[in-house]
């Protein structure tokens, strides 16, 4: 899998301090700027994966605004940072993939709400494989090997694997999958799951391919 990119725009040093101990703690690429720079960041860097938003004071107006640059990538994701005071006023976006701290939330909460984002579905514990056959799932790297060679999968092709084979033997419809994995409804529906499915099957090669079966009427499972 590639390096995932993180832009992190915020217009106050403490979050900016905060951030970047937490974000260091990643194997992640960090673009980083003030409010006033989001635009020229998100030019700079088209494959971005997250984007991390402080909405404190006046910015909290311009949430709309970047959900909607955001959600003509269907792949990024975004984090926002709001004012505990600003809660009755705050919509959470639902055009993309989207979460909140409060601001002054822990390191550890922060960590744990970017993870969910970046690696959704994957609820192995850290240093934990899976090996199935010729395939080798790691779930602390979020690496699949296959007879000992990387797949190249994006990150929803891998949180899509990984989170049926740490659930084998259970069926799970398209939407169900759409919650789980890619976090929210997402705006593609269910062709959104068999595309991804389809894409899947073709990386891990003919015989790896049978387990990730298709469930007629229902949906899908990765028999065990």
């Amino acid at each position: 899998m590639q390096r995932k990119t993180v832009i992190f725009v915020a217009d106050s040093l403490d979050n900016a301090h905060k951030f970047q101990r937490v974000l260091s703690g990643f194997d992640v690429e960090v673009a980083a700027g003030s409010s006033v720079q989001l635009k020229k960041l998100l030019s700079q860097h088209p494959n971005h994966d997250l984007v991390i938003y402080e909405a404190r004071g006046d910015a909290l107006t311009n949430v709309a605004s970047v959900e909607s640059a955001l959600a003509e990538d269907g792949s990024t994701a975004m984090l926002v940072i709001v004012g505990e005071d600003q809660l009755g006023e705050f919509r959470l976006p639902v055009q993309v993939k989207a979460d909140f701290v409060v601001h002054g939330a822990s390191s550890d909460e922060c960590a744990a709400r970017i993870r969910q984002l970046l690696w959704p579905g994957n609820e192995g514990g850290a240093g934990d494989f899976i090996v199935v056959d010729s395939m080798t799932v790691n779930l602390a790297t979020y690496q699949v090997k296959v007879d000992g060679e990387p797949l190249d999968l994006t990150y929803l092709e891998y949180a899509l694997l990984a989170f049926l084979v740490t659930h084998p033997g259970r069926t799970y419809s398209r939407d169900a999958l759409l919650r789980r994995v890619w976090g929210f409804d997402y705006y593609g529906g269910s062709r959104t799951v068999d595309v991804h499915v389809r894409r899947v099957r073709a990386k891990l090669g003919p015989d790896l391919a049978q387990r990730l079966e298709t469930v007629r009427g229902v949906g899908y499972l990765w028999s065990a």
